[in-house]
């Protein structure tokens, strides 16, 4: 048994290694110069009031950039983030905008639904696909314009550098999302290209869109964001990481929210991705490793090596690429939370999204649980 941890151990820190390597391959990726500023519809869809909405949304109306409007999707329009909007909208005028509102949406994904109705009713070919805690600098667009001046890109995932509140628990997330999570994206990068996209923030061409089935072909999926990416990639559109790192606030809820967003986070991967969910085992060094030492503590020597490429790795993928701290306190504790967390992900197909339950199934899609109070 011994030998075969120690084997696992030791291609985990080959993929350590492996995510350094990729952080500077694509540190190496310069965007071009913008010779041509294309008009660009951002679509944002809302729900509630998330914390600091209305500083994350100024960031989008205070782009560097001539020509671009902003649409807006809510269910209702007595969702609180309405307010939030038409201040926003008194306060910059020159920005052309709209607010639609959805009403309920007649398949399980409801962003979906939303992206969907704020696409029928932009007026430009590139759009930007943002969440609503995401906040960015006023080049953002700049940035995106001149990627998608190589006629051979379709769509095109910007990195986000997870920004928590005050809680523990958002802390301890944050941390492994600025950390392994990206290292992971960057070694697929790195072997296979980008073959998905991972939203929160996604650039596309409505012609690439519509040529994938539009999102009536992605309304059943809970990661919608993933199978965009690898549909567009299976129909030989080119698929990019962004040089532009956008940020994410994720809050500061507590262990019960927070553990049912990682359940449904973990349980979606695993089924997006099956193969690449069993992987993720080779990015957890520092648990494999105290299983080593606890199977059999002679090789105790293993452990602060570990830690050391550990260490390395998470820096340069975060410091380097995202642009962020890491709490180095926190880092190993996140390790072992996150091991727990995928470990729980290959049991249970219940997930809980916006105080909804819904039933995932094996190939990603999945379907909303009605209550008796429903009914």
């Amino acid at each position: 048994m011994i030998v075969a941890l120690l084997a696992l151990l030791f291609g985990a820190l080959v993929y350590s290694l492996l995510s350094i390597i990729a952080a500077f391959r694509y540190l190496g990726v310069l965007p071009p110069a913008l010779s041509w500023r294309e008009p660009i519809s951002i679509l944002k869809p809302l729900a509630g009031l998330d914390d600091g909405l209305e500083a994350n949304l100024q960031t989008f109306f205070a782009q560097d950039y001539p020509s671009f409007e902003i649409v807006f999707a809510v269910r209702e329009d007595s969702d609180p983030a309405v307010g939030v909007v038409e201040k926003l909208r008194r306060e910059n005028p020159h920005v052309p905008t709209r607010l639609v509102v959805t009403g309920e949406p007649p398949y399980p994904n409801a962003k979906v639904f939303s992206l969907d109705l704020m696409l029928s009713v932009a007026a430009n070919d590139l759009v930007v696909m943002s969440d609503s805690d995401i906040r960015v600098t006023p080049d953002l667009l700049r940035t995106v314009a001149a990627e998608f001046q190589d006629a051979r890109v379709g769509i095109a995932t910007c990195p986000y550098r997870s920004v928590p509140g005050e809680s523990m628990w958002p802390r301890l997330e944050a941390t492994g999302l600025n950390t392994d999570f990206w290292g992971g994206i960057l070694v697929a990068r790195m072997l296979e290209g980008m073959k998905f996209a991972v939203g929160a923030t996604i650039i596309a061409r409505r012609s690439v869109l519509r040529a994938i089935g539009g999102f009536q072909r992605l309304k059943e999926y809970l990661a919608e964001d993933f199978v965009m990416g690898k549909f567009a990639a299976e129909a030989g559109h080119g698929v990019i990481l962004s040089s532009y790192v956008v940020e994410n606030h994720i809050g500061s809820l507590g262990l019960r929210h927070n553990a049912a967003h990682r359940l449904r986070w973990v349980r979606s991967t695993r089924r997006s991705r099956p193969a690449g969910y069993l992987g993720q085992l080779f990015t957890m060094p520092v648990p494999l490793a105290l299983i080593v030492c606890l199977a059999d503590p002679t090789w105790w020597q293993v452990l602060p090596l570990t830690l050391f490429v550990r260490g390395v790795a998470a820096y340069v993928v975060s410091a380097r690429v995202l642009h962020t701290r890491i709490n180095w306190l926190l880092l190993p504790v996140e390790d072992l939370i996150g091991f727990c967390f995928w470990l729980a992900g290959f049991s249970g197909n219940i997930i809980v999204w916006r105080g909804r339950r819904y039933r995932l199934y094996p190939d990603g899609r999945f379907e909303l649980l009605h209550t008796e109070a429903d009914a």
